[in-house]
């Protein structure tokens, strides 16, 4: 029993070994290079840099630091709304796909939010809609003719009595 479990434990290391014809795929990434790059930083916070490779590829971005309104928190966590500094940023990047097609991005972030543009983003379609408007009734409401002040009393009267029977009945059942 046990010289057929080494031979059935040989024949599946035999098995599982590699053939000799196997050979694995190789991929060669292709040798890109940066051919310009820029990195300038100002006193005052602003700062623009940019880079572009050997194949086509460039990317070019600003930034400026911009009082605007925001949110601020102390040190026991108390908000306050007021100025506050900020970035807005603005840039473009330009690349070829693998399919030869060209896109161009450029887009702008500051207090409005990140605004990327380009012909190739997906827009969302305009739907024209027609607001549906009330229409409009010429006609007076019927109104009540008004009780003589001494049926008013009365009516009072028996409401209130009406109310104190349905509170005992309600009590003894």
């Amino acid at each position: 029993m046990n010289k057929l479990f080494i031979v059935a434990a040989v024949l599946a290391v035999a098995a599982a070994a590699p053939s000799s014809s196997y050979k694995p795929v190789e991929y060669k990434a292709p040798e890109i290079t940066i051919v310009s790059q820029s990195d300038v930083r100002n006193l005052d916070g602003s700062s623009n840099w940019s880079y572009a490779g050997s194949d086509g590829i460039t990317h070019d971005e600003s930034q400026v630091q911009k009082k605007m309104q925001g949110v601020t928190y102390d040190s026991y966590g108390k908000e306050t709304y007021g100025e506050v500094l900020g970035n807005t940023n603005k840039g473009s990047s330009y690349w070829i796909s693998p399919e030869g097609q060209k896109f161009t991005l450029t887009w702008a972030a500051d207090e409005a939010g990140f605004q990327p543009k380009s012909d190739h983003l997906p827009v969302a379609p305009v739907h024209v809609y027609e607001l549906p408007v009330a229409p409009v009734h010429e006609y007076e409401l019927p109104v009540a003719p008004a009780l003589p002040t001494n049926a008013l009393d009365s009516v009072i009267k028996s409401s209130k009595s009406n109310f104190i029977l349905e509170i005992h009945v309600k009590f003894l059942s």
